[in-house]
C-alpha cells in the first residue's frame, strides 16, 4: 500500500494535522536523515523554526536494521530488553554498538550544525517529526531529548506510523499522524519514492529554512533571482509539473532526468539543482510521467518515452522569452541518465554538455555514438556493475567524454561527502560548457 510519492508529498500532508500549532511558540525537529525533508515542509506551513534533534538507533549486530534500542544527544538511551534477550545479544555487544553509534552522533552533530547553535526549546512546544515509525525506539528516545533539553510540551508527528506501535510511544504528550497501517514491514513500503536523504541535503535544508524564517530570498543570501517558479509544462498530449530556478539573466540551464521511481522532488537532484544554480546555472526539475502514468512499470523504464519528455521540455524552454537564448545541460541520474543521452543523441536537439550521476547509459543503446555534447559520467567506486557499464559506454561515445570515479561511493552516494563531490564535479562541467563561449572551451 503506497500513501506517499515522496517526502515532500508526505510532509505537506502531515502539516495539514497540525494547523492548530499555528502562532503558538513551536520549534519543529526533524530526525536525520529522511525525517527532515518532512519536517521542512510541516515548519513552512506552520511558520516556524526548523533544527534537527540528534539520535540513532542501536542495531542488532547481526540484523542492524532491526532495532534493539535507540541513543540520543545529551547521554540519552534506550534499550529494549526483551529485544535483546529474544536476539540473545551480549551485554558486550550492546556496550560496542552504543560505543560505534555514539562517536556516529557525535560525529553527525558536527556534520550537521557546522557553526549553527541548537535552537533552544526552553518552555517550547517540540514538534519531533520523523518520515515514519516503526517500532518507535528512536522516536521515543527523540522524545525524551527534548523534554530533557527543556520542551514544555512534545508532539511526535509522522506521515505513517505502525498500529501496533502507538500505544507504546509513551513520552509523547500527543501523536500526530496522517496513518496507523495494521501491517507494517518498514516505512518505505508507504512511499512511491523513498531515496536516502544526504547529509548535504539536511544541511542545504536547515539553511534554506532558517533564510525562509528571516524573510531572505529562498537561495543564497542576496542573490537575484528572474524566476523560482513551480509551474505546469505542456509536453506534447501529457502536462507535467515542474520547478524552474533561473539567476538573473540566465545563459545556462540544466534539466534534470531523474532515475525510476523518483520525482521532481528526489532529494538528491535538488541538492545538485541547488548547487548549480550558485554556480550561476538555471535549472529544471519536472516529472518526466503524469501521476496516472507513474504506477506503470512499464512507463517508468520506458527509456525512449522519457527520452521524448525532456526534448519536448527543451522545446519548451526554448519558446519561453526568459530561457530563450540560453544553452542547455542534461543532468541524467540512474536510468534517467539513459533517458538524458537518448534525448541528447536525437538529431537536432539542442544540448551543449550531458551529465550522468550513477547512469545506466547501456539503456541509451546505439543512441550512444549519435551523442555529440561533452558528457561526463559519475560513478562510485564502490558500484561495480554500473562503473563496469559505464567504462564500457565510453568505448561507443564518439563525443568528447569523461569519466570520474568518487572513492568510496555506492550507487546512490549517501556516503558523507559523496554526492557533494559529484555535485561540484558536474557544477564544473556545467559551467565550462553552458557559460563560458565556445572559444574557452576550446583545448
Amino acid at each position: 500500500m503506497v500513501l506517499f510519492t515522496d517526502r515532500v508529498d508526505a510532509g505537506r500532508r502531515l502539516a495539514s494535522q497540525l494547523l492548530d500549532l499555528r502562532g503558538q511558540d513551536v520549534v519543529v525537529l526533524g530526525i536525520p536523515r529522511g525525517g527532515v525533508p518532512v519536517a521542512y515542509e510541516v515548519a513552512a506551513v506552520l511558520g516556524v523554526p526548523l533544527d534537527v534533534i540528534m539520535v540513532r538507533k542501536l542495531g542488532v549486530p547481526f540484523q542492524p536494521e532491526f532495532a534493539m534500542g535507540a541513543i540520543g544527544e545529551g547521554g540519552e538511551e534506550l534499550v529494549d530488553e526483551s529485544i535483546v534477550a529474544l536476539t540473545g545479544v551480549t551485554d558486550e555487544e550492546v556496550s560496542a554498538v552504543e560505543a560505534r553509534e555514539r562517536a556516529e552522533l557525535d560525529d553527525r552533530v558536527a556534520r550537521l550544525r557546522p557553526g549553527r547553535e541548537r535552537v533552544a526549546l526552553d518552555g517550547r512546544i517540540a514538534v519531533i517529526v520523523d518520515d515514519g515509525v516503526a517500532t518507535g525506539a528512536t522516536a521515543q528516545v527523540a522524545c525524551d531529548v527534548a523534554r530533557r533539553l527543556g520542551a514544555e510540551r512534545v508532539v511526535l508527528a509522522v506521515p505513517v506510523i505502525a498500529a501496533s506501535t502507538l500505544p507504546n510511544l509513551t513520552g509523547a504528550d500527543e501523536v500526530v499522524y496522517v496513518a496507523a497501517p495494521e501491517t507494517f514491514w518498514a516505512v518505505g513500503q508507504f512511499y512511491s519514492d523513498f531515496s536516502a536523504t544526504s547529509d548535504e541535503e539536511v544541511v542545504r535544508l536547515l539553511d534554506e529554512a532558517g533564510r525562509r524564517l528571516h524573510g531572505e530570498p529562498a537561495s543564497v543570501a542576496g542573490t537575484s533571482a528572474d524566476a523560482d517558479l513551480d509551474l505546469d509544462i505542456p509536453l506534447a498530449k501529457v502536462t507535467v509539473r515542474g520547478h524552474l530556478h533561473l539567476p538573473a539573466s540566465p545563459t545556462g540551464v540544466v534539466l534534470f532526468a531523474h532515475g525510476s521511481g523518483s520525482s521532481r522532488h528526489s532529494p538528491r537532484n535538488r541538492y545538485v539543482a541547488e548547487v548549480l544554480f550558485h554556480a550561476g546555472l538555471g535549472t529544471l526539475l519536472f516529472d518526466l510521467l503524469t501521476p496516472q502514468e507513474g504506477p506503470d512499470r512499464a512507463n517508468v523504464f520506458n527509456i525512449e518515452l522519457l527520452a521524448q519528455r525532456l526534448t519536448a521540455a527543451t522545446h519548451w524552454l526554448a519558446r519561453r522569452p526568459d530561457t530563450a537564448g540560453c544553452r542547455i545541460g542534461y543532468f541524467g541520474a540512474s536510468t534517467g541518465a539513459a533517458a538524458a543521452l537518448w534525448a541528447a543523441g536525437e538529431k537536432g536537439t539542442r544540448v551543449a554538455a550531458v551529465v550522468s550521476r550513477g547512469g545506466r547509459p547501456d539503456l541509451a543503446g546505439p543512441r550512444l555514438a549519435q551523442v555529440t555534447a561533452p558528457t561526463l559520467l559519475i560513478v562510485g567506486s564502490a558500484d561495480a556493475t554500473v562503473l563496469d557499464l559505464n567504462r564500457d559506454a565510453q568505448t561507443h561515445l564518439s563525443c568528447e567524454n569523461r569519466l570520474a570515479v568518487i572513492p568510496g561511493a555506492t550507487h546512490l552516494f549517501e556516503e558523507p561527502g559523496t554526492l557533494g563531490a559529484a555535485a561540484d564535479l558536474a557544477a564544473d562541467w556545467f559551467t565550462r560548457f553552458l557559460l563560458r563561449s565556445p572559444d574557452d572551451t576550446a583545448h
